[in-house]
């Protein structure tokens, strides 16, 4: 079994973010670094469970809570999908510090927005997956579009996102309007496979396939037939790693002809 080493780092507005990294038993593939939800933290069930299914499989993964979630330190609402960018960069020049060059970026959601935007500037990156991931970020304000008005007006509200009531700024609202990942897409210069549930009802498959059809070759798209959004379900995410494995394996640092 994989086992799973407590660590930190310095995120880009200088809190110290928490992290995990799911470390294989054997012989190392390669290492990743995994982009979660917009709150879901590095030990919501889908991070957990795929970054620990890659592990299973020779592939090396840190997991990490953005900022103000779960061991992180610092103030949710101060973050934004810029800060959550640059803080996937400096998750995978941890890595390389510690020694684990990073060959896969791996996002959930928001999170895969963030990791098609992080991978230009991430050296010696072979290959990017998303799972339900917005081809827009600012397709994140359907969760709080009702009040969208007041957090412009007044400069912040309490929404409530996925039960859960968080503080969004303006300043988070006209990040994710000014963000566009079509040139970071078009320009991704790498192996991209798009993963999505054709009956995800939080981020719709035409988000999909608009990532798809704006990337360049080589490009791959997996239906998640039979998951939902969260992929909490019996089996889900465990499906998911697997997948990434064998879709990865040729762009590993590590690996070997045996493979």
């Amino acid at each position: 079994m994989p086992r799973s080493e407590k660590i930190s780092f310095q995120g880009s507005t200088g809190d110290l973010l928490a992290g995990i990294v799911d470390v294989p038993e054997g012989p190392v593939r390669g290492w990743g670094v995994y982009s979660h939800g917009l709150t879901l933290g590095k030990d919501s069930p889908a991070a957990s469970r795929i970054c620990k299914g890659l592990a299973e499989q020779g592939v090396g993964m840190l997991r990490f809570d953005n900022l103000g979630l779960g061991g992180s330190a610092g103030e949710w609402s101060s973050g934004s999908f810029s800060v959550k960018v640059a803080d996937t960069i400096l998750a995978a020049a941890f890595m390389r510090e510690q020694g684990k060059e990073i060959s896969l970026l791996v996002g959930h959601s928001f999170g895969g927005a963030a990791v098609l935007a992080a991978a230009r500037d991430i050296p010696g990156l072979n290959a990017v997956v998303t799972v339900g991931a917005p081809f827009e970020p600012k397709h994140v304000e359907h969760m709080f579009d009702a009040e969208i008005g007041t957090i412009l007006r007044d400069g912040s509200a309490v929404v409530d996102l996925g039960g859960r009531p968080m503080e969004i700024r303006r300043h988070f609202v006209e990040d994710v309007e000014r963000a566009d990942l079509r040139d970071c897409i078009r320009t991704l210069h790498k192996p991209l496979m798009v993963m999505h549930s054709p009956t995800d009802n939080t981020v719709g498959i035409d988000n999909a396939s608009e990532i798809f059809r704006t990337a360049r070759h080589p490009r791959s798209f997996i239906s998640l037939e039979g998951s939902e959004h969260l992929l909490t379900g019996k089996g889900q995410a465990a499906r998911v790693a697997r997948i990434i494995s064998a879709w990865a394996d040729p762009y590993l640092e590590n690996r070997t002809p045996t493979d």
